[in-house]
């Protein structure tokens, strides 16, 4: 099959509103956590989030396109156009029904819905908006991409909850490996910080309630951790064939080379026990890979800050990892960002890239208190510079849904 290279990344998050940006703060462990300031939360338990900041969709879209777009699809407009424009791919030279583009979004288009189903109740029908359901369904972002540059290759969205951005990924590289598309844009972007949103999760007691203390709210792998703190923004990246790539003088930033899923077929929300379901991912990604689990250098864990993903992760790892499990460094992003549910995977994606083009792996920030269930190299607190050959990157969503996929330097 056909060797897959990461070419491009595009990122906007709560520490940062590009890849640069976003990399340099992962770097120095910057936190993105506050109080919630899109609405009112006094009637919520939960009142903090990771929000993108001081974004304006004008400086990017174009007024009309804007109103016309939920802000899921803004920011996967964002996030993908400089994911492909820091490739240099000119469609000038493509063939366009070759560029595809696959997005994950777990809720896709909520903040529309929750509008329009207020103005239906209490303007009546009529005033609904006729653009309601393209703004809402989360196929459009992937649309909204394909509209804007011309491509006319694969293009779909992936919704497997907090998995979807690296399904998506996944997905991808497969349709390269097997020579369907020269290049896709691929990734995820959620803007689910709503209402409706944060009170369902809080009712499901899944989010941290630290609302005094927001800054350490988020502390994956710690044992004082009470619940996940839900976070926004997207993150993208440009898979593309190597010869196509070399071909046009890419700046290749590293090259993929494994994709596992699995499903725990377990519970609704909760990860099977022992983590059966995550390990046998790894294990089929590192297989796919055709890699043993002692080549890892760094694992970017799922890691929610939630009591049963973080143990249950930790077991999964111990499982495929064995001895090496105690020497591979292993931390969560969440930690700065927040969760991005189903943009989790793109964001974290573009994390594990940068980990190996730059030699230095991001740490777990608020990590204070041991938990012996958890007795990993977290890389508590501060980042470090380390020779980084393979990176993986796990995501574990709602459902019993797993992915994980498997990054290495690139060497021609």
């Amino acid at each position: 099959m056909k060797r897959v290279v990461v070419t491009g990344v595009g990122a906007l998050t709560p520490i940062g509103n590009n890849s640069a940006d976003f990399w340099q703060a992962a770097k120095s462990g910057k936190n993105g956590i506050g109080k919630i300031t899109k609405f009112d939360t006094s009637e919520l338990k939960c009142q903090i989030a990771g929000e993108v900041k001081d974004f304006d969709a004008s400086e990017f879209i174009d007024k009309k396109e804007i109103k016309r777009m939920d802000l899921y699809t803004q920011f996967t407009m964002v996030a993908a156009s400089e994911a492909f424009e820091s490739s240099g791919i000119d469609m000038e030279k493509e063939d366009k029904w070759r560029i595809g583009v696959i997005t994950g979004s777990g809720i896709g288009g909520i903040d529309t819905f929750n509008d329009q189903h207020t103005t239906f109740m209490e303007r009546g029908a009529s005033r609904v908006s006729p653009f309601f359901i393209p703004m809402m369904i989360s196929n459009m972002g992937a649309a909204q991409v394909a509209i804007k540059y011309g491509l006319r290759g694969v293009n779909y969205n992936v919704v497997s909850a907090c998995a979807s951005g690296t399904h998506a990924i996944g997905d991808a590289f497969r349709q390269i490996q097997y020579g369907t598309c020269d290049a896709i844009i691929a990734g995820g972007a959620e803007a689910a910080i709503t209402p409706i949103s944060v009170a369902g999760f809080c009712n499901m007691k899944a989010l941290s309630t630290r609302n005094d203390d927001p800054k350490t709210a988020s502390r994956p792998f710690d044992a004082d951790r009470d619940g996940f703190v839900m976070g926004e923004g997207a993150g993208f990246i440009v898979l593309e064939e190597l010869e196509h790539a070399l071909k046009r003088g890419a700046n290749i930033i590293c090259e993929m080379v494994g994709y596992g899923a699995t499903d725990d077929a377990y519970h609704i929300t909760s990860p099977i026990p022992g983590g059966e379901g995550g390990a046998m991912a790894m294990k089929f990604a590192l297989d796919d890979a055709k890699i043993s689990p002692d080549k890892v250098d760094y694992i970017n864990a799922h890691g929610t800050s939630t009591k049963y993903n973080d143990s249950f992760e930790t077991s999964a790892i111990k499982t495929i990892f064995g001895e090496h499990a105690k020497k591979v460094a292993v931390s969560s992003t969440k930690s700065m960002t927040g969760h991005l549910l189903g943009a989790a995977g793109g964001v974290e994606a573009i994390i594990c890239a940068m980990a190996i083009k730059d030699g230095f792996i991001p740490p777990t920030i608020n990590y204070h208190t041991p938990d012996p269930e958890c007795d990993l190299d977290v890389v508590p607190n501060e980042g470090r510079s380390a020779e980084v050959n393979y990176a993986i990157s796990n995501s574990l969503g709602f459902g019993g849904h797993n992915a994980t996929i498997v990054f290495k330097k690139f060497e021609d």
